[in-house]
């Protein structure tokens, strides 16, 4: 028997199923939350899985190559991450590259098949990349990736303020979420929508959209697209610093309690290809990186280290869609 949040959550991905099969040639990924659990049949159907010690060679070389989810801008993705693929390469005495992804999927299905090495997941696509690789493992996050938040925000002209509990007229409004894919913009909302009412995302959302990135969703929610969304806080809070997003058109009515999110996950093979330590070797360089430019990349002031466990809460929140 399924608990009241894991039926709710069921019948959310059921839904989102059902679209992807009827809108198969729409560029917008609906990934099921079901699908999020299980999504080793996905995968393994793209491609074979490979070890690491297949990496790609320069010059008689093992080439690092390593992606990141499109979680913002997603068509600027190489031009963000070449100072980290550059600072890498440095300070690790090898050549290293970035791969771009194409959307959250792509990211965990490369990291997979042995197309990358290592990979800056969110909690979510984290914690599928390494159901699929035993051995991998989460090395570094950022510092506030330990108490990461979803914020909900709302357009003014809904005349909702920030409330300490969940806006009980939510439904009432058009929605939009991030990418079907992300933690902080799907699935952790959702997670707490079942919480405080009972009803999966899209039980209780008359057709919400999914913008597919969190800076598209506080965009459409500012230009009136939709009434209100759900996104990472971060990506919130740099817009408005950065006066792209204006807190009182755009504001922010209610934010989840807090969990863990981001961080770099490196592929179990990494030691065969670059040498005993070499993991933590990376480990080390990322948690004492102080190079503005790559801290910037990823939007984060520090790396601290991490491990698996640090992401059993997001492992359980997936858990809880699985039918049994």
């Amino acid at each position: 028997m399924l608990d009241t949040e894991s039926s709710a959550l069921f019948l959310s991905s059921c839904f989102i199923n059902h679209h992807i099969y009827m809108k198969r040639n729409n560029t917008m990924r609906y990934t099921g939350l079901a699908c999020l659990t299980a999504c080793s049949v996905a995968i393994s159907s793209c491609g074979e899985k490979k070890d690491a010690a297949e990496a790609p060679e320069s010059k008689g070389q093992p080439v690092l190559r390593f992606s990141a989810i499109p979680d913002q801008d997603t068509t600027a993705q190489s031009e963000r991450y070449a100072p980290a693929a550059k600072w890498l390469s440095e300070t690790l005495g090898i050549k290293v590259e970035f791969i771009a992804s194409s959307d959250y999927g792509a990211s965990v299905d490369k990291f997979v098949t042995g197309d990358i090495q290592l990979a800056w997941f969110g909690g979510v696509s984290g914690v599928q990349a390494r159901n699929e690789i035993p051995g991998s493992s989460a090395i570094v996050a950022g510092a506030k990736d330990l108490q990461f938040k979803s914020y909900f925000i709302a357009h003014e002209s809904t005349g909702l303020s920030k409330s300490e509990t969940f806006p009980a007229t939510l439904n009432e409004l058009t929605f939009t979420f991030g990418s079907s894919g992300s933690t902080s913009g799907f699935i952790m909302p959702s997670h707490f929508i079942v919480k405080n009412t009972g009803l999966g995302p899209l039980e209780y959302f008359n057709n919400p959209g999914f913008s597919g990135a969190h800076d598209k969703t506080a965009y459409q929610v500012q230009d009136g697209t939709y009434q209100a969304g759900a996104l990472s806080f971060s990506t919130y809070e740099r817009l408005v610093k950065e006066g792209k997003i204006d807190a009182n058109k755009c504001r922010v009515i209610w934010e989840t309690p807090t969990y863990a999110d981001y961080n770099f996950t490196a592929h179990a093979g990494l030691d065969k290809v670059f040498g005993d330590g070499f993991t933590d070797k990376l480990q080390e360089a990322l948690i004492n990186c102080k190079d503005p430019a790559v801290l910037k990349a990823f939007d984060r002031n520090q790396f601290v280290k991490v491990d698996n466990a640090t992401f059993k809460g997001i492992a359980d929140v997936m858990k809880k869609v699985k039918l049994k």
